[in-house]
């Protein structure tokens, strides 16, 4: 089956409340290309190696979680962003992203998703009548330590954990927001969670972590967030019968 990409956006734009939810890019169709789509690629960034395996897969669009065209970037297409764009103008891909909207995704989103990797319990957002709240609360599988969470972070992620600061009290509640989502760990703190998981870590997270009583888990930035767009892509493929393929380009982020 294929789909026009006007149909593809606004469905995808409805379903993550795109249109809600304020960004530090545009989401949705970034770059253009064919009209119609049967073949997409999915994976979290839009790198030069997404790109290249794109064309090379021939597929008719690429969906990813990083796009372009960020907020306070230079708007000037060239360097690195002009061979990067010319590859898809090029092979006629359309370049769609979702930024802060497959983040909050209550089921599809990164949050979500690592949940379900997880086995946490959740219990909604930071605030329910914003959608697009990415701090997620809600309860381990089990109570445990701070070391055996960060050893099963570790373990399902496949990767060493970036940065890890333990507490002495067991794990039960906990707060989580996947990427570079460090500079919630205050609010996460006043919420009462015994431990925060995030993707990256800042120098003042630590201190934050230590004088508060709570546990923190940097995980990875691509690590917590491989997990959306291959939902995302999972669902398409199901609701409109495409072709669709995730490929993770790893970075240790």
């Amino acid at each position: 089956m294929t789909i026009e990409v006007s149909q593809l956006t606004d469905y995808l734009d409805d379903l993550l409340k795109a249109r809600q939810i304020r960004d530090f890019c545009p989401n949705g169709l970034q770059v253009s290309g064919k009209g119609t789509i049967k073949r997409i690629m999915t994976g979290v960034t839009a790198s030069q190696a997404l790109v290249d395996q794109a064309v090379a897969a021939n597929v008719d669009a690429l969906l990813v979680h990083h796009g372009y065209f960020w907020k306070n970037e230079s708007p000037a297409i060239v360097g690195m962003k002009k061979r990067r764009i010319k590859a898809l103008l090029d092979a006629d891909i359309n370049l769609i992203a979702y930024h802060l909207p497959l983040d909050a995704h209550p089921e599809l989103g990164n949050n979500a998703q690592l949940a379900k990797l997880m086995n946490w319990t959740i219990d909604g957002t930071a605030d329910p009548n914003d959608p697009g709240s990415v701090l997620m609360l809600g309860r381990v599988e089990q109570p445990c330590s701070s070391d055996a969470l960060a050893d099963a972070l570790a373990e399902r992620l496949n990767r060493s954990l970036t940065c890890y600061v333990p507490c002495q009290q067991p794990i039960n509640r906990i707060a989580w927001c996947t990427g570079g989502g460090q500079g919630f760990i205050d609010q996460a703190a006043a919420l009462g969670v015994d431990g925060f998981i995030t993707g990256e870590v800042s120098e003042q997270t630590v201190h934050s972590a230590r004088e508060q009583g709570i546990a923190f888990f940097a995980a990875g930035h691509h690590a917590t967030e491989r997990y959306g767009a291959k939902a995302l892509g999972e669902h398409l493929a199901h609701q409109f019968n495409l072709d669709v393929d995730f490929v993770d380009i790893d970075n240790p982020a």
